[in-house]
């Protein structure tokens, strides 16, 4: 029986990449891809088809900025499947990120020069905006579109007898310092992207806690410095070729998901000499941090249901 792999944000950047090496570990996936844009969506699937045509390859249209798309695709997903054994949560955005140029150079002269290029740590800030759900869109976009996506999918993820697993796309700029329970979705700071990736690292952990003994494990994965359309036009070209890794996270493909620390977030990395290899970092959270996010966000779904049900017979 073929496995079946579901990818948010699977047209471009990070999430085409993940389908393409998916591909090529096994070749007879069922690969749905998740995306917001149909007809870009079609392309990419031809051009998979092209390269691996044993594979079987299908689109499901979702943005995860809009709650009602969310809802729509899950109940097509579920019409489709009898079980998903991965999902990999990949769609995200960073809007207009803008280079914190007096941060650069001090950074350059300091001893945090590696670190910084790195993490992006304090380099990068971005204007935030509200969606039509009443929300702020990197947190929609980033975490909740998500959360209520794997709560909507529940019945195709969770099987005690073949666990399935949830890949998540964070970042080494999710930071402690950019969350704050009491603002979960950053409607106050200016790092909005940051704080969405440190909320994605926690709720991997909650949904650990409340998912594992029914069959569902979660992991939480960085893609290094990466180019893609959120990125490209931050630093010059040769920058980019500097830094720029070669993303290897189909590693977790190979693993047993119940052998994973749900407190480590992997990395890939590639070597000077272009070896591929996957690096591992201990988070920087706590259990009982993430389980208070986690009934934040509970909180949060059972009022936006309730608003969208009201707009609904409003209309």
């Amino acid at each position: 029986m073929r496995k079946a792999v579901l990818v948010t944000g699977a047209s471009s950047g990070v999430g085409l990449a993940l389908c393409k090496r998916l591909l090529e570990e096994d070749h007879e996936l069922h690969l749905c891809l998740a995306c917001r844009n149909r007809s870009k969506a079609e392309v990419v699937r031809a051009a998979l088809l092209a390269s691996r045509p044993l594979a079987e390859v299908s689109i499901v249209q979702v943005d995860v900025s809009d709650l009602q798309s969310v809802f729509r695709a899950s109940r097509e997903l579920k019409q489709r499947f009898q079980r998903l054994d991965y999902v990999y949560l990949n769609a995200g955005i960073m809007p207009n990120p803008q280079l914190n140029i007096k941060a650069l150079f001090s950074g350059l002269f300091s001893r945090k020069v590696i670190h910084m290029f790195s993490t992006a740590e304090g380099l990068l800030t971005q204007e935030d905006k509200i969606t039509a759900d009443g929300l702020q869109e990197v947190f929609e976009t980033n975490v909740f579109g998500h959360f209520i996506l794997i709560q909507e999918l529940a019945p195709l993820l969770c099987h005690s007898d073949s666990p399935s697993q949830l890949i998540w796309t964070s970042s080494r700029n999710a930071r402690k310092s950019n969350f704050c329970l009491e603002d979960i979705q950053h409607s106050r700071g200016q790092e909005p992207y940051s704080s969405s990736k440190y909320a994605v690292d926690l709720l991997s952990v909650a949904v650990n806690r409340n998912f594992n003994s029914r069959g569902l494990y979660s992991s939480v994965v960085c893609p290094g410095t990466m180019v893609t359309n959120m990125t490209c036009g931050i630093l010059p070209p040769f920058v980019w070729t500097l830094l720029m890794p070669i993303i290897w996270l189909v590693w977790l493909f190979h693993q047993k998901p119940e052998s994973l620390n749900p407190l480590t977030k992997y990395l890939s990395a590639t070597t000077g000499f272009g070896s591929n290899y996957v690096m591992t970092q201990k988070m920087d959270l706590d259990e009982d941090t993430a389980e208070k996010f986690y009934q934040s966000l509970l909180e949060l779904e059972k009022h936006v249901r309730a608003t969208i049900q009201k707009r609904n017979h409003q209309s």
